[in-house]
Protein backbone atom coordinates (compact mmCIF):
# COMPACT_ATOMS: atom_id res chain seq x y z
CA UNK A 1 0.00 0.00 0.00
CA UNK A 2 1.75 3.40 -0.79
CA UNK A 3 0.59 6.54 1.04
CA UNK A 4 1.25 9.99 -0.24
CA UNK A 5 4.65 11.28 0.92
CA UNK A 6 3.27 14.72 1.85
CA UNK A 7 0.10 13.53 3.32
CA UNK A 8 -0.31 13.79 7.19
CA UNK A 9 -0.93 10.13 8.31
CA UNK A 10 -1.68 9.48 12.04
CA UNK A 11 -3.61 6.02 13.25
CA UNK A 12 -3.50 3.47 16.40
CA UNK A 13 -1.96 0.20 16.96
CA UNK A 14 -1.85 -2.58 20.06
CA UNK A 15 1.55 -2.06 21.31
CA UNK A 16 1.79 -5.67 23.22
CA UNK A 17 4.50 -4.66 25.57
CA UNK A 18 2.03 -2.04 27.07
CA UNK A 19 -1.38 -4.34 26.36
CA UNK A 20 -2.72 -1.27 25.09
CA UNK A 21 -3.19 1.19 22.02
CA UNK A 22 -0.83 4.17 20.57
CA UNK A 23 -1.05 6.87 18.63
CA UNK A 24 1.38 6.55 15.91
CA UNK A 25 2.39 8.73 12.47
CA UNK A 26 3.59 7.29 9.15
CA UNK A 27 6.77 8.79 8.21
CA UNK A 28 8.50 7.55 5.21
CA UNK A 29 7.65 4.16 5.82
CA UNK A 30 7.74 3.77 9.93
CA UNK A 31 5.31 4.45 12.22
CA UNK A 32 6.58 6.37 14.95
CA UNK A 33 4.66 6.30 18.55
CA UNK A 34 3.46 9.78 19.42
CA UNK A 35 1.32 9.24 22.41
CA UNK A 36 1.68 11.80 25.15
CA UNK A 37 -0.06 13.49 27.87
CA UNK A 38 -1.18 16.14 25.38
CA UNK A 39 -2.47 13.51 23.11
CA UNK A 40 -3.24 10.77 24.68
CA UNK A 41 -6.10 9.50 22.63
CA UNK A 42 -7.32 10.12 18.98
CA UNK A 43 -10.03 12.02 20.22
CA UNK A 44 -7.40 15.01 22.30
CA UNK A 45 -5.63 14.85 19.17
CA UNK A 46 -8.44 15.94 16.73
CA UNK A 47 -10.28 18.35 18.73
CA UNK A 48 -6.48 20.38 18.56
CA UNK A 49 -6.82 23.85 16.76
CA UNK A 50 -3.30 22.88 14.75
CA UNK A 51 -3.53 19.19 14.87
CA UNK A 52 -1.66 19.11 11.90
CA UNK A 53 1.79 21.08 13.59
CA UNK A 54 1.07 19.05 16.96
CA UNK A 55 2.15 15.98 15.04
CA UNK A 56 5.10 17.16 12.91
CA UNK A 57 6.59 18.90 16.24
CA UNK A 58 6.60 15.44 17.82
CA UNK A 59 9.66 13.48 17.75
CA UNK A 60 8.05 10.19 18.74
CA UNK A 61 9.55 7.06 18.58
CA UNK A 62 10.20 4.73 15.51
CA UNK A 63 8.49 1.17 16.72
CA UNK A 64 8.08 -0.28 13.04
CA UNK A 65 8.10 -0.32 9.58
CA UNK A 66 4.39 0.03 7.92
CA UNK A 67 5.47 -2.66 5.94
CA UNK A 68 5.87 -5.46 8.45
CA UNK A 69 2.09 -4.58 9.45
CA UNK A 70 0.51 -5.00 6.31
CA UNK A 71 2.02 -8.16 5.20
CA UNK A 72 0.84 -9.71 7.86
CA UNK A 73 3.41 -10.01 10.09
CA UNK A 74 1.79 -8.40 12.77
CA UNK A 75 -0.01 -11.47 13.25
CA UNK A 76 3.39 -12.37 15.38
CA UNK A 77 2.18 -11.41 19.13
CA UNK A 78 5.44 -9.42 19.36
CA UNK A 79 5.09 -6.76 16.62
CA UNK A 80 2.64 -4.12 17.04
CA UNK A 81 -1.15 -4.42 14.81
CA UNK A 82 -3.25 -1.59 13.62
CA UNK A 83 -6.28 -0.41 15.14
CA UNK A 84 -9.23 1.57 13.74
CA UNK A 85 -7.74 4.67 14.02
CA UNK A 86 -10.40 6.32 16.08
CA UNK A 87 -11.22 5.58 19.56
CA UNK A 88 -13.33 7.79 22.04
CA UNK A 89 -15.61 9.20 18.60
CA UNK A 90 -19.17 8.15 18.03
CA UNK A 91 -19.43 6.41 15.07
CA UNK A 92 -22.54 7.69 12.85
CA UNK A 93 -23.47 7.35 9.64
CA UNK A 94 -25.69 8.68 6.68
CA UNK A 95 -27.21 6.23 4.38
CA UNK A 96 -29.50 6.84 1.02
CA UNK A 97 -26.76 9.71 -0.06
CA UNK A 98 -26.26 8.56 -3.96
CA UNK A 99 -29.20 7.90 -6.28
CA UNK A 100 -28.07 4.99 -7.84
CA UNK A 101 -27.77 3.10 -4.36
CA UNK A 102 -30.61 4.86 -3.15
CA UNK A 103 -32.82 3.11 -5.50
CA UNK A 104 -31.45 -0.34 -4.68
CA UNK A 105 -33.12 0.66 -1.27
CA UNK A 106 -36.14 1.13 -2.61
CA UNK A 107 -35.85 -2.68 -4.25
CA UNK A 108 -35.06 -4.02 -0.69
CA UNK A 109 -38.13 -2.43 1.24
CA UNK A 110 -40.48 -3.34 -1.97
CA UNK A 111 -38.67 -6.87 -1.91
CA UNK A 112 -39.30 -7.42 1.93
CA UNK A 113 -35.63 -8.39 2.06
CA UNK A 114 -36.13 -11.41 -0.51
CA UNK A 115 -33.24 -11.71 -2.95
CA UNK A 116 -35.94 -13.46 -5.43
CA UNK A 117 -38.20 -10.66 -6.33
CA UNK A 118 -35.41 -8.06 -6.23
CA UNK A 119 -34.58 -8.07 -9.98
CA UNK A 120 -38.49 -7.76 -11.31
CA UNK A 121 -38.79 -5.11 -9.08
CA UNK A 122 -35.72 -3.29 -10.42
CA UNK A 123 -37.03 -2.80 -13.98
CA UNK A 124 -40.23 -1.49 -12.45
CA UNK A 125 -38.61 1.36 -10.32
CA UNK A 126 -36.33 2.02 -12.89
CA UNK A 127 -39.21 2.58 -15.61
CA UNK A 128 -40.63 4.42 -13.67
CA UNK A 129 -37.76 6.47 -12.20
CA UNK A 130 -35.58 6.78 -15.56
CA UNK A 131 -32.65 9.20 -14.37
CA UNK A 132 -34.60 11.83 -13.28
CA UNK A 133 -32.45 11.33 -9.59
CA UNK A 134 -29.04 11.38 -11.04
CA UNK A 135 -28.28 14.94 -10.70
CA UNK A 136 -30.63 15.57 -8.59
CA UNK A 137 -29.98 18.30 -5.56
CA UNK A 138 -32.21 16.95 -1.97
CA UNK A 139 -34.43 19.01 -0.52
CA UNK A 140 -34.61 20.73 -3.71
CA UNK A 141 -37.60 22.60 -5.73
CA UNK A 142 -36.90 19.90 -8.51
CA UNK A 143 -36.93 17.26 -5.92
CA UNK A 144 -40.21 17.95 -4.38
CA UNK A 145 -41.79 18.10 -7.90
CA UNK A 146 -39.85 14.32 -8.32
CA UNK A 147 -41.48 13.02 -4.72
CA UNK A 148 -44.92 14.31 -6.11
CA UNK A 149 -44.84 12.05 -9.29
CA UNK A 150 -43.54 8.97 -7.36
CA UNK A 151 -46.53 9.64 -5.05
CA UNK A 152 -48.61 9.42 -7.94
CA UNK A 153 -47.01 6.19 -9.60
CA UNK A 154 -47.20 4.21 -6.42
CA UNK A 155 -43.43 4.10 -5.87
CA UNK A 156 -42.99 6.27 -3.38
CA UNK A 157 -40.67 5.21 -0.42
CA UNK A 158 -39.20 6.35 3.09
CA UNK A 159 -35.83 5.44 1.25
CA UNK A 160 -36.75 8.11 -1.19
CA UNK A 161 -37.79 10.38 0.95
CA UNK A 162 -34.41 10.46 2.87
CA UNK A 163 -32.49 10.09 -0.44
CA UNK A 164 -33.97 13.44 -1.74
CA UNK A 165 -36.00 14.79 0.66
CA UNK A 166 -34.60 17.95 3.42
CA UNK A 167 -33.80 15.57 5.84
CA UNK A 168 -30.57 13.23 5.58
CA UNK A 169 -30.78 9.37 7.04
CA UNK A 170 -28.00 9.80 9.93
CA UNK A 171 -27.86 6.60 12.69
CA UNK A 172 -24.81 5.25 15.05
CA UNK A 173 -23.09 2.21 12.82
CA UNK A 174 -21.10 1.46 15.66
CA UNK A 175 -20.68 1.81 19.54
CA UNK A 176 -17.35 3.94 20.20
CA UNK A 177 -14.62 1.85 20.28
CA UNK A 178 -16.13 -0.73 18.21
CA UNK A 179 -14.85 -0.46 14.72
CA UNK A 180 -12.43 -2.87 13.40
CA UNK A 181 -9.39 -2.06 11.48
CA UNK A 182 -7.29 -2.79 8.62
CA UNK A 183 -6.15 -7.04 8.23
CA UNK A 184 -9.32 -7.30 10.92
CA UNK A 185 -12.02 -9.84 10.43
CA UNK A 186 -15.73 -8.03 9.03
CA UNK A 187 -18.99 -9.16 10.49
CA UNK A 188 -21.94 -10.54 8.88
CA UNK A 189 -25.22 -11.32 11.22
CA UNK A 190 -25.43 -14.80 11.17
CA UNK A 191 -29.17 -13.90 10.50
CA UNK A 192 -28.34 -12.55 6.87
CA UNK A 193 -28.54 -14.45 3.85
CA UNK A 194 -28.26 -11.34 1.38
CA UNK A 195 -26.02 -8.68 2.24
CA UNK A 196 -23.06 -6.59 0.77
CA UNK A 197 -19.90 -4.25 1.56
CA UNK A 198 -20.41 -0.59 1.49
CA UNK A 199 -17.45 1.58 0.53
CA UNK A 200 -17.13 4.79 2.31
CA UNK A 201 -14.97 7.70 2.70
CA UNK A 202 -15.23 8.57 6.42
CA UNK A 203 -15.20 11.84 7.46
CA UNK A 204 -13.13 12.84 11.14
CA UNK A 205 -15.35 15.54 13.28
CA UNK A 206 -14.29 17.19 16.60
CA UNK A 207 -16.65 17.95 18.97
CA UNK A 208 -17.26 21.89 17.92
CA UNK A 209 -18.22 20.42 14.11
CA UNK A 210 -15.31 20.80 12.51
CA UNK A 211 -13.82 18.56 9.62
CA UNK A 212 -10.49 17.48 10.89
CA UNK A 213 -9.23 14.65 8.39
CA UNK A 214 -10.62 11.24 6.57
CA UNK A 215 -10.46 8.24 6.26
CA UNK A 216 -11.60 4.66 4.52
CA UNK A 217 -14.96 2.60 6.03
CA UNK A 218 -17.04 -0.54 5.75
CA UNK A 219 -20.63 0.39 6.44
CA UNK A 220 -21.67 -3.81 6.01
CA UNK A 221 -25.24 -3.79 4.57
CA UNK A 222 -27.32 -6.87 5.60
CA UNK A 223 -29.98 -6.23 2.84
CA UNK A 224 -32.05 -8.49 3.71
CA UNK A 225 -32.71 -7.81 7.23
CA UNK A 226 -32.75 -3.74 7.14
CA UNK A 227 -35.85 -4.84 3.76
CA UNK A 228 -37.87 -6.63 5.73
CA UNK A 229 -38.34 -3.57 8.06
CA UNK A 230 -36.58 -0.08 8.28
CA UNK A 231 -36.77 -0.65 12.06
CA UNK A 232 -34.51 -3.53 12.35
CA UNK A 233 -31.79 -0.63 10.90
CA UNK A 234 -29.88 -0.84 14.31
CA UNK A 235 -29.49 -4.85 14.24
CA UNK A 236 -28.67 -4.70 10.86
CA UNK A 237 -26.07 -2.04 10.69
CA UNK A 238 -24.37 -2.39 14.59
CA UNK A 239 -22.99 -6.24 15.47
CA UNK A 240 -19.81 -7.43 16.86
CA UNK A 241 -17.37 -6.49 13.75
CA UNK A 242 -20.19 -5.11 11.37
CA UNK A 243 -17.71 -1.71 10.95
CA UNK A 244 -14.46 -1.46 9.42
CA UNK A 245 -12.25 2.09 9.46
CA UNK A 246 -8.31 2.89 8.37
CA UNK A 247 -6.19 2.08 7.75
CA UNK A 248 -5.17 5.72 9.02
CA UNK A 249 -6.44 8.94 9.26
CA UNK A 250 -5.16 11.60 6.73
CA UNK A 251 -5.72 14.97 8.34
CA UNK A 252 -6.22 18.47 6.52
CA UNK A 253 -3.39 20.24 5.62
CA UNK A 254 -1.94 22.16 2.67
CA UNK A 255 -1.75 18.93 0.42
CA UNK A 256 -5.21 17.74 1.26
CA UNK A 257 -8.86 19.13 2.25
CA UNK A 258 -12.64 18.59 2.24
CA UNK A 259 -12.27 19.38 -1.57
CA UNK A 260 -9.98 15.77 -2.23
CA UNK A 261 -13.21 14.70 -0.06
CA UNK A 262 -15.66 15.86 -2.70
CA UNK A 263 -13.15 14.89 -5.16
CA UNK A 264 -12.43 11.67 -4.48
CA UNK A 265 -13.23 7.81 -6.06
CA UNK A 266 -13.18 4.41 -4.08
CA UNK A 267 -12.25 1.39 -5.56
CA UNK A 268 -13.58 -1.93 -4.60
CA UNK A 269 -12.25 -5.55 -4.70
CA UNK A 270 -13.56 -8.47 -3.04
CA UNK A 271 -12.26 -11.96 -3.87
CA UNK A 272 -13.84 -14.83 -2.53
CA UNK A 273 -12.24 -18.24 -1.60
CA UNK A 274 -13.40 -20.13 -4.86
CA UNK A 275 -11.67 -17.92 -7.20
CA UNK A 276 -14.73 -15.11 -7.43
CA UNK A 277 -14.12 -11.76 -8.18
CA UNK A 278 -15.92 -8.58 -8.50
CA UNK A 279 -14.91 -4.47 -8.74
CA UNK A 280 -16.91 -1.70 -8.23
CA UNK A 281 -16.45 2.23 -7.74
CA UNK A 282 -18.08 4.58 -5.71
CA UNK A 283 -17.83 8.41 -6.52
CA UNK A 284 -17.98 11.07 -4.26
CA UNK A 285 -18.70 13.59 -7.04
CA UNK A 286 -22.33 11.90 -7.70
CA UNK A 287 -23.53 12.36 -3.70
CA UNK A 288 -26.58 13.90 -3.32
CA UNK A 289 -25.57 16.18 -0.57
CA UNK A 290 -22.72 17.86 0.11
CA UNK A 291 -20.06 16.03 2.96
CA UNK A 292 -20.51 19.70 5.01
CA UNK A 293 -24.23 19.61 4.74
CA UNK A 294 -24.01 16.32 6.34
CA UNK A 295 -21.85 17.34 9.11
CA UNK A 296 -24.10 20.17 9.75
CA UNK A 297 -27.62 17.50 10.12
CA UNK A 298 -25.71 15.44 12.50
CA UNK A 299 -23.78 17.78 14.85
CA UNK A 300 -24.76 21.30 15.94
CA UNK A 301 -27.30 23.21 18.42
CA UNK A 302 -29.66 20.10 17.91
CA UNK A 303 -27.24 17.19 18.87
CA UNK A 304 -23.43 18.05 20.58
CA UNK A 305 -20.70 15.19 20.47
CA UNK A 306 -18.33 16.41 23.33
CA UNK A 307 -15.61 13.73 22.28
CA UNK A 308 -16.37 14.24 18.63
CA UNK A 309 -17.43 11.60 15.57
CA UNK A 310 -16.41 9.70 12.75
CA UNK A 311 -19.05 9.82 9.69
CA UNK A 312 -19.39 7.62 7.39
CA UNK A 313 -21.39 9.58 4.05
CA UNK A 314 -22.34 6.61 2.01
CA UNK A 315 -21.82 4.70 -1.45
CA UNK A 316 -22.83 4.65 -4.39
CA UNK A 317 -21.69 1.07 -4.60
CA UNK A 318 -25.06 -0.76 -5.32
CA UNK A 319 -23.74 -4.44 -6.33
CA UNK A 320 -26.40 -6.07 -8.77
CA UNK A 321 -24.16 -8.49 -10.73
CA UNK A 322 -25.16 -11.59 -9.78
CA UNK A 323 -22.96 -14.04 -8.12
CA UNK A 324 -24.45 -17.68 -8.13
CA UNK A 325 -28.43 -17.60 -8.82
CA UNK A 326 -29.47 -15.39 -11.61
CA UNK A 327 -32.03 -12.97 -10.34
CA UNK A 328 -30.70 -12.60 -6.95
CA UNK A 329 -28.00 -10.38 -7.50
CA UNK A 330 -24.26 -10.20 -5.30
CA UNK A 331 -24.09 -11.72 -2.02
CA UNK A 332 -21.06 -12.56 0.83
CA UNK A 333 -19.38 -15.92 0.89
CA UNK A 334 -17.24 -16.59 4.29
CA UNK A 335 -14.13 -15.79 3.41
CA UNK A 336 -14.41 -13.04 1.13
CA UNK A 337 -11.71 -10.76 1.15
CA UNK A 338 -12.58 -7.03 0.49
CA UNK A 339 -10.38 -4.44 -0.31
CA UNK A 340 -11.74 -0.91 -0.05
CA UNK A 341 -9.37 2.05 -1.38
CA UNK A 342 -8.31 5.56 -2.58
CA UNK A 343 -5.17 6.75 -3.87
CA UNK A 344 -4.74 9.48 -1.26
CA UNK A 345 -6.57 7.58 1.37
CA UNK A 346 -4.75 3.81 0.83
CA UNK A 347 -6.35 0.94 1.38
CA UNK A 348 -8.48 -0.84 3.75
CA UNK A 349 -8.63 -4.98 3.67
CA UNK A 350 -10.57 -6.99 5.56
CA UNK A 351 -12.01 -10.29 5.93
CA UNK A 352 -15.36 -11.82 5.75
CA UNK A 353 -16.53 -13.51 8.61
CA UNK A 354 -19.70 -14.08 10.62
CA UNK A 355 -19.79 -11.82 13.39
CA UNK A 356 -20.77 -14.46 16.19
CA UNK A 357 -16.81 -15.66 14.87
CA UNK A 358 -15.16 -12.84 14.65
CA UNK A 359 -12.70 -12.01 18.00
CA UNK A 360 -15.16 -11.01 20.58
CA UNK A 361 -15.06 -7.23 21.67
CA UNK A 362 -13.80 -6.91 24.60
CA UNK A 363 -11.23 -3.62 24.93
CA UNK A 364 -13.79 -0.80 25.63
CA UNK A 365 -13.73 2.84 26.95
CA UNK A 366 -12.88 1.51 30.45
CA UNK A 367 -10.32 -0.51 29.61
CA UNK A 368 -8.48 2.57 27.32
CA UNK A 369 -8.76 4.87 30.46
CA UNK A 370 -7.62 2.26 33.10
CA UNK A 371 -4.50 1.23 30.08
CA UNK A 372 -4.11 4.95 29.44
CA UNK A 373 -3.84 5.67 33.58
CA UNK A 374 -1.07 2.72 34.38
CA UNK A 375 1.17 4.31 31.60
CA UNK A 376 1.00 7.64 33.51
CA UNK A 377 -0.72 9.00 30.40
CA UNK A 378 -3.67 10.72 31.74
Amino acid sequence: MELSKNGTFVGRVWLPQEEGPALVAVRAGVLFDITSKDAPTMRDLAEMDDAVGFVRAQEGKAICNLDDVLSGRAANPSIPRLLAPCDLHAIKACGVTFARSMLERVIEERAAGNPDLASKIRERVTAVVGDSLRNLKAGSLEAAKVKEALIEEGVWSQYLEVGIGPDAEVFTKGQIMSAVGYGDEVGLHPISRWNNPEPEVVLVVDSQGRVKGATLGNDVNLRDVEGRSALLLGKAKDNNASCALGPFIRLFDESYSIDDVRDAELDLRIEGEDGYVLTGRSSMKEISRDPLDLVAQTIGPHHQYPDGLMLFMGTLFAPVEDRDVPGQGFTHKIGDVVTISNAKLGALVNTVRLSTECPPWTFGASHLMRNLAARQLI
